[in-house]
């Protein structure tokens, strides 16, 4: 079992309530990235080939992270926005098609459906934040002209957990392709692209991974990656990557196709180490405690009268609220005076502890959320 004290020295006046947005690293990241830099200082590029087995590793890391069927169809990108622009760029679409989504959406997963409009498609957004069955809403809004569903496993603001098995075999049943931005789900909760049926699977690196910014994940199902029409081009995306006197080329059959140049290898190092932390713990344990925070903050909050709870249950790490008796820019100022680092979303106040939060900080954000 990892101390996770030891991993995570934040200062004691410090109550990190923010990983749906941006994570602290765990020690050994912070670890990896110095020791990276001095190496790099000191040696130069010498262990190149050494920091290529640290990228491999980190794809190996992320295919058994999210259950995929092989490390090939990892591709790493810079973010979540650049994997959704893959997808969305690299389909042939017909006029008339349309894209189903859901209504209150994080802007990366909207703006880049919305994109495709001069190619005659459509997005067509349901009502999934006040439905009371969200999957429905979505199916709701499907004709049969809809060519792909794109929804987030969790939504940003309220931290609402959409039943993405479902949704997947209502999809392969229709002939649907499923879209899922994984951002909010993947390192804090268990996630299976292969239970879910998803075709197309994107996360950012620095949220519920620990990871620094400027890395993600981009998961393509293995019947999509040579029909995704390429749009980006470079050395690093080719079949016989390192020689560089073929004259003749090709794609690489692997998602690395999606990368077209140089990798970001400082950031490599540091995710892989945060990954290593995450599996020696174990997802199902991550699961079981980001879960049981959530849902003690859920309990806690919805005890008091002048308090609204906009999340509707804790199969997330998100919680989001707010007080009836005081604007929630005003609470949010007084978190943060007194410590407590969270986000305004969704009209609230947005909590988001991860695995390693200790109960006595979030008793302690309580507190002061509570405070007359």
């Amino acid at each position: 079992m990892p101390d996770l004290a030891h991993e995570f020295p934040l200062d004691d006046e410090l109550i990190h309530l923010n990983h749906a947005a941006v994570s602290p690293w765990p020690r050994r990241a912070a670890e990896a990235v110095a020791s990276f830099a001095d190496e790099n200082m000191r040696r130069g590029s010498l262990a190149y080939l050494d920091w290529l087995k640290v990228e491999n590793r980190l794809r190996e890391r992320l295919a058994r992270l999210i259950n995929a069927p092989g490390a090939e169809t990892i591709a790493l990108v810079k973010n979540t926005s650049e994997a959704l622009s893959i997808v969305a760029h690299g389909l042939n679409w017909n006029d008339g098609d349309n894209i189903v989504g859901g209504d209150n959406e994080f802007p990366s997963n909207r703006v880049v459906w919305e994109s495709l409009a001069d190619q005659g498609v459509s997005l067509r957004q349901a009502p999934i934040t006040s439905a009371e069955d969200p999957e429905q809403a979505l199916f709701d809004r499907c004709d049969d002209n809809t060519r792909l569903i794109a929804v987030s496993s969790v939504q940003y603001a309220d931290g609402l957990a959409l039943d993405i098995p479902r949704i997947g075999r209502f999809c392969r049943q229709r002939g649907i392709l499923l879209c899922v931005d994984a951002i909010q789900s993947v390192g804090a909760i268990q996630s299976d692209v292969q239970a879910w049926g998803a075709d197309f699977i994107m996360a950012d690196g620095h949220k519920w991974m620990m990871g620094p910014e400027g890395l993600g994940l981009f998961y393509c199902a293995p019947e999509h990656l040579a029909t995704l029409r390429l749009r980006q081009f470079g050395w690093h995306m080719l079949e016989h990557v390192g020689d560089f006197d073929r004259r003749e080329w090709q794609p690489a059959a692997s998602a690395r196709r999606f990368e077209p140049g140089s990798p970001n290898m400082l950031a490599i190092h540091a995710l892989e180490a945060s990954l290593s932390l995450l599996e020696e713990l174990g997802m199902d344990e991550v699961e079981r405690r980001v879960l049981e925070n959530s849902r003690h903050m859920l309990e806690s909050l919805g005890t008091e009268p002048t308090i609204e709870l906009l999340s509707r249950s804790p199969r997330s790490g998100i919680v989001t609220f707010r007080r009836r008796d005081l604007d929630a820019a005003e609470l949010h100022a007084r978190l943060q005076e007194h410590g407590v680092f969270c986000a305004l979303r969704g009209g609230g106040v947005r909590f988001s502890p991860h695995f390693y939060t200790p109960r006595k900080k979030l008793d302690k954000a309580l507190l002061v959320a509570l405070a007359k």
